[in-house]
């Protein structure tokens, strides 16, 4: 290997910021310990701030430095930058949509053509969020905080809105970050009321690291996103919605999303059930799916359907209307001589 190869091997290797033992460095390297030394000094040369520890457990890591130096990007890395890229720029996270745009016109500009190619395939497979998956838009300065967090596990206080509530001062133990929709959620141990809780990030504000690390707790279940979809089942609602629908579970799966359960009857048959406040969102979720469906409960949700079906039905009459009047001025222009009567067929 090239000393140029070798030490692009070794960037990539230590832009992971993982601590790096010396011996496994050298031995994934293939080279000795007094080479590696060598090429951790040419590092630091280009501005790369490595930082090294001596004695028999000494190694290396790659800290921020006080500029950004190049990065050394694998070929999934910089397709997965890429497609993040596109989604900062639609303008979930607030603030970002501008500069978002501006760094993805750099990276696919220096993409060579295999990867520009696999990029655009990506987003040609990967659907959108639906139009009723919106959601308020987060400040970035908070999310990175918040991600910062919960990478380096500082403790964390913020204060907090919740639903109905006052504000109220936290401290907390963050774990993870959860995006769901266009919300995003902060999973974290509460240690004021001595238990897990998750907390959406746009009701955050003032969060601040408060010092020494805390040794990470573990999540019940151990998984985020479960535990935040679990907490959604848990919160009262007004309305319990139970649908028996003509479709397969997955098609109605595919519609509802994290936000409903679904179980199958029968091959053809599934049933939906939801907790929610509004019933615009179980109205929206049945036409998307297209398919027949019986309403067990709740006795609004058939007042709602059929609101929603009479404003169709007159706006798809009304079309129908105005095209009728078009055609009848044929037959009347056609009676005063002129040639109306052919423009009034094609109508």
């Amino acid at each position: 290997m090239s000393t140029s190869a070798r030490m692009l091997s070794l960037l990539s290797l230590l832009q992971t910021h993982r601590y790096w033992p010396g011996d496994e460095l050298a031995s994934r390297l293939e080279v000795s310990g007094r080479t590696l030394r060598r090429d951790i000094e040419r590092l630091r040369d280009l501005g790369y701030a490595v930082d090294a520890s001596r004695g028999v457990a000494g190694g290396y890591q790659l800290r921020a430095g006080g500029q950004l130096p190049p990065l050394l990007l694998e070929d999934e890395e910089a397709v997965a930058i890429a497609v993040g890229l596109r989604t900062a720029a639609a303008g979930s996270v607030g603030g970002l949509e501008e500069t978002s745009v501006q760094a993805l016109t750099k990276v696919v500009a220096l993409m060579p053509a295999p990867l520009r190619r696999r990029m655009d395939a990506l987003k040609a497979v990967t659907d959108t969020p639906s139009p009723w998956g919106g959601g308020p838009t987060v400040d970035a300065v908070v999310l990175t905080t918040l991600a910062q967090a919960c990478r380096d596990d500082e403790p964390l206080t913020f204060d907090y809105e919740a639903r109905g509530a006052e504000v109220t001062h936290r401290r907390v133990e963050p774990h993870r970050l959860v995006s769901l929709g266009r919300r995003w959620y902060l999973v974290a141990y509460d240690r004021d009321r001595q238990d897990w809780r998750s907390f959406r990030v746009d009701r955050l504000s003032s969060p601040a690291t408060t010092g020494p690390r805390f040794r990470p707790r573990e999540l019940p279940g151990g998984d985020a996103l479960a535990f935040v979809t679990a907490g959604f089942r848990q919160i009262p609602q007004r309305y319990d919605v139970r649908v028996r629908v003509s479709a397969t579970a997955d098609q109605v799966r595919w519609a509802v999303g994290r936000y409903g359960d679904v179980s199958p009857l029968d091959d053809h048959t599934c049933l939906l059930e939801m907790k929610v406040d509004s019933l615009e969102w179980p109205v929206m979720v049945l036409a998307q799916v297209g398919a027949p469906f019986e309403i067990e409960t709740p006795d609004e949700l058939r007042d709602a359907c059929s609101a929603v079906a009479a404003h169709f039905t007159s706006a798809a009459a009304g079309q129908q209307g105005r095209a009728a009047t078009v055609g009848s001025h044929g037959p009347a222009v056609a009676d005063g001589g002129g040639h109306g009567g052919r423009v009034g067929a094609r109508a």
